[in-house]
């Protein structure tokens, strides 16, 4: 059944790097909801039918000839992007902003949801055997982190702000302590969300209340750590959020954006550019997987409490509601039906 499923594609002459893996654990991104919802991101158009998912991690059960690192049984993390060729991005090293690269779950791409997929085994990531499923699949999220943190410069001794407090503003989170943030202040709307961030080792919450002006937030945050922080990682996408990390960031500092919203968005400019912070944009990622395991193996990052809810493959219409109505913080669907543990 499994080898139905296989497709083979030839890279050169007897060379096939494919891996076929029996799905275990894809958690569900607010992505694959806008698709659902929407049928499109930006530019990226949902115009056939197309398989969701790319937060996700299974077991490998069919591997091509010229796959050397990898053995029938073993369990891996995917890495859902794949560079197609070998341009001046994947050169220097930052594949993820190349063009014509391969992403689960982007228009025209599959991603994978499902019972079996198949996928480039050099992004393809053998998982220790105290990581489980679960934690796999939720490396996808935490390399948001983890390249949003590096983007910023994240070091010993940063005072960080992260401006929402949902599945990507929590792994931040996570990784900035792990980098060795010495304060971390939380902001969000939702006292529950802020009430996970204290549980994962947020130093301060501040609730953000509908009405409250950019600049009164940027002067509650500076109240509450008693100075402005080195890093603001904006995860909310929303324009007065954004207003918020540019006011609320130390002159000399660095605000990353992590979170997407409309296309145009006014911010104030000129406060940054007079006090030289410096806006940085975040694609995704690049090289996290390692990085990511390794955290997650030596017990330095604990995304475990993140998942809040699961559901059978089967169950996948209600799975998907949960989060639409953005019920708890990460919902997993379990593919493997033999196997329903995390």
């Amino acid at each position: 059944m499994a080898q139905e499923n296989l497709a083979v594609v030839v890279h050169s002459p007897g060379d096939l790097r494919l891996v076929l893996l029996q799905m275990h654990s894809v958690g569900i991104c607010g992505s694959d909801v806008h698709y659902w919802q929407y049928g499109r991101i930006g530019d990226f158009v949902v115009k056939k039918p197309m398989v969701v998912g790319h937060e996700a991690a299974g077991r490998v059960v069919k591997v091509g000839s010229a796959v050397k690192h990898l053995n029938v049984g073993d369990r891996v993390a995917i890495e859902p992007g794949v560079p197609r060729e070998t341009d001046e991005f994947f050169k220097n090293g930052r594949y993820n902003l190349s063009p014509t690269i391969f992403f689960c779950a982007t228009p025209p791409d599959d991603g994978n949801l499902c019972r079996y997929y198949k996928h480039s085994a050099n992004f393809c990531y053998k998982l220790p055997d105290n990581v489980t499923f679960e934690e796999g699949a939720l490396i996808e999220p935490l390399s948001v982190g983890i390249h949003a943190c590096r983007r910023a410069g994240v070091t010993l001794g940063s005072v960080v702000l992260i401006c929402g407090a949902g599945a990507i503003g929590l792994v931040s989170l996570l990784v900035a302590k792990a980098m060795g943030a010495s304060q971390v202040i939380v902001t969000d709307l939702s006292p529950e969300r802020l009430k996970m961030a204290k549980q994962l080792g947020a130093d301060f919450q501040l609730t953000v209340k509908k009405g409250d002006s950019s600049e009164q937030l940027a002067k509650s945050v500076h109240e509450i750590l008693g100075a402005q922080p080195h890093v603001t990682i904006e995860c909310t996408g929303v324009e007065s959020s954004i207003q918020t990390a540019i006011y609320a960031t130390r002159s000399g500092g660095v605000v990353v954006l992590v979170g997407l919203g409309s296309p145009m968005t006014t911010i104030p400019l000129i406060n940054a550019a007079v006090r030289e912070v410096d806006i940085r944009g975040v694609f995704r990622y690049c090289n996290t997987w390692p990085m990511a395991i390794a955290m997650l193996s030596s017990g330095k990052v604990n995304v475990k409490p993140l998942v809040t809810h699961r559901f059978p493959l089967e169950q996948a219409l209600e799975a998907f509601e949960t989060t639409r109505q953005g019920v708890g913080i990460k919902v997993m669907l379990k593919c493997d039906q033999n196997d329903l543990n995390p």
